[in-house]
């Protein structure tokens, strides 16, 4: 029996053993099933063995997931791809990832502070930078602008002024000198000889000029201050530049003026044409020259245009002369203007005044 068996295949079951009772029969021991982690998701179930009770209760649920998984098996499952990083589990309770999240969001805030702490002091930076710069902007421009003032007020006080100055000061010294004539008092032609009759700075003349409207007194020497500067015209009288008085028989009168500033009397004798008259009244006597050439430009330097005979007038001989020198161009002292005259008329006061001094 047991060698058929062997080579017929599978001994039948025993009848016997199908009728013994059900307490006495013991059912047959399942298989364990396969291991699941020597198994992919591919692979299928194995077939339950047979004699294998189907029993719901002992039979394994095909859908109940694993208890534990297997990290060999996770690896095989997501072979090809970059493992997911591994977080450190932190169990339910334990309080460390609140502390953590407080942890970065103090951080956080603090790098926030930081951040705006720098972006104010930048801030604060360039705006006291910029306060600084229209600081100095600002004090510069009021600077520009008191110094635009001053010059301005320098400007008026030299170009009017001084000429409301010199104006009032010579129509007073005009003044004061016919108030001595007509009372018999001054310096005259008899007073020639006195060397004390004549002082520096004291007016001894008057100076009309019909055609500008000048009429300005005349004083001795030419000192900017004394005499110039207030409006008076200057005799050249002093040391090697001395010349004659109006009363002598020979001899060269020069007188010196301001052409601009200070009363200006000489401002506009360019326009003199030959023939105007310049009459010169002293206490006793008017004199009148008349215009006989001019010098447009020449060198301070150039002292013959004063002399006894001036170089360049065109006189040939002494006689009784005239000449007014002044500044030129305007507004400098570059050069200067010579104009000649020459007498031809003495006249008494006791005769009146000549005809271009009647109105």
């Amino acid at each position: 029996m047991a060698a058929a068996a062997l080579v017929g295949g599978p001994a039948p079951a025993d009848p016997a053993a199908d009728r013994m009772p059900g307490p006495a029969h013991a059912p047959a021991t399942p298989a364990p099933p396969p291991d699941r982690a020597t198994r992919t998701p591919a692979d299928p179930a194995p077939p339950p063995t047979p004699g294998q009770a189907s029993d719901p209760a002992t039979a394994p649920a095909a859908t109940a997931p694993a208890a534990a998984a297997d990290p060999a098996a996770e690896q095989r499952l997501t072979w090809g791809t970059a493992p997911a990083p591994r977080r450190r589990a932190i169990p339910a309770g334990d309080g460390r990832g609140d502390r953590e999240d407080r942890t970065v969001q103090t951080m956080s805030l603090n790098v926030a502070r930081a951040l705006g702490t720098r972006m104010s002091a930048r801030k604060a930076a360039r705006a006291a930078k910029q306060q600084r710069t229209v600081l100095i902007s600002r004090i510069t421009g009021e600077a520009f602008i008191t110094l635009g003032v001053l010059m301005l007020l320098f400007v008026v006080y030299q170009l009017w002024w001084t000429n409301v100055l010199a104006n009032r000061e010579s129509r007073q010294e005009a003044k004061q000198l016919e108030e001595q004539w007509s009372r018999g008092e001054g310096a005259g032609k008899e007073d020639a000889r006195d060397p004390g009759a004549f002082e520096a700075g004291e007016g001894f003349a008057i100076m009309h000029i019909p055609s500008l409207d000048v009429n300005r007194p005349v004083a001795q020497g030419i000192d900017k201050q004394k005499v110039l500067d207030r409006g008076l015209l200057g005799h050249y009288a002093e040391g090697d530049l001395a010349t004659a008085m109006p009363w002598e028989k020979k001899g060269n009168f020069a007188v010196a003026g301001h052409r601009n500033t200070h009363g200006e009397p000489f401002r506009y004798i360019n326009k003199l044409e030959p023939g105007e008259e310049i009459i010169v009244e002293t206490k006793d006597t008017y004199y009148i020259y008349e215009v006989a050439s001019t010098l447009p430009s020449t060198s301070p330097s150039n002292t013959d245009v004063i002399d006894p005979v001036p170089e360049g007038s065109g006189f040939t001989e002494p006689g009784r002369y005239v000449t007014l020198t002044t500044c030129t161009p305007e507004y400098t002292s570059k050069y200067r203007l010579i104009v000649w005259g020459k007498m031809v008329e003495e006249r008494p006061r006791s005769k009146g005044k000549p005809d271009a001094l009647v109105d």
